[in-house]
């Protein structure tokens, strides 16, 4: 948890409740937090997602972990430092996101088991929805069509994850999806039926 550098500030209660916003969007605010390793299919999974949401007049948004670090969190690099501050920033954002009964869609490495269950500790119990992107190291090099991991190899890209850094998988997600074997489609079917079968896509 980061230190609050500001002081004398209050937090302001709105007119109107979560409840009457989910009310309103049919649906309950939610934080999918995909994780895993580059390649594993993340990203993907999250857009194809968020149109199928979409095409069915739900109200979600993807936070991806490349676009992110284009403007929000551009003045942080890859460090163990930078990736906990990057984790804690899109966490707080995907906090709002959840509370404005959005379906947040994010699609973060995120290798430190601890960062990730910083996250879920500042969120209400159901808010927050880990989902493991499993796939095999020699599976995600096979996809790498950035060349990330051949770079990586060759100690041109330092502290990159499954090569040179870490990354530590969920004890206990709430949901695997194994691209070694799944199809996108048939991904984007499961995480969309786990988001039907727990009550998150309230029937109009």
């Amino acid at each position: 948890m980061s230190e609050h550098k500001a002081t004398h500030i209050t937090w302001h209660e709105g007119t109107v409740t979560r409840d009457e916003r989910e009310r309103r969007l049919g649906q309950r605010g939610v934080t999918i937090w995909l994780t895993g390793l580059s390649g594993s299919g993340k990203s993907t999974i999250a857009v194809a997602a968020e149109g199928v949401l979409h095409s069915w007049g739900r109200h979600a948004y993807v936070l991806d972990g490349d676009n992110v670090r284009h403007g929000l969190n551009s003045n942080l690099g890859f460090s163990p430092e930078d990736r906990t501050e990057n984790i804690r920033r899109i966490g707080e954002v995907a906090k709002l996101f959840t509370d404005a009964g959005m379906i947040a869609l994010t699609s973060f490495i995120s290798p430190y088991r601890a960062d990730r269950d910083a996250v879920r500790a500042i969120m209400d119990a159901g808010d927050f929805v880990e989902v493991l992107v499993d796939a095999s190291l020699d599976t995600c090099e096979g996809r790498d069509v950035k060349g990330l991991y051949q770079k990586a190899r060759a100690g041109e890209i330092p502290e990159f994850t499954g090569i040179s850094a870490p990354y530590e998988a969920p004890e206990k997600p709430e949901l695997v999806l194994d691209t070694n074997v799944q199809s996108v489609e048939e991904s984007v079917g499961t995480l969309i039926g786990y988001l039907e079968e727990k009550g998150y896509l309230v029937p109009e």
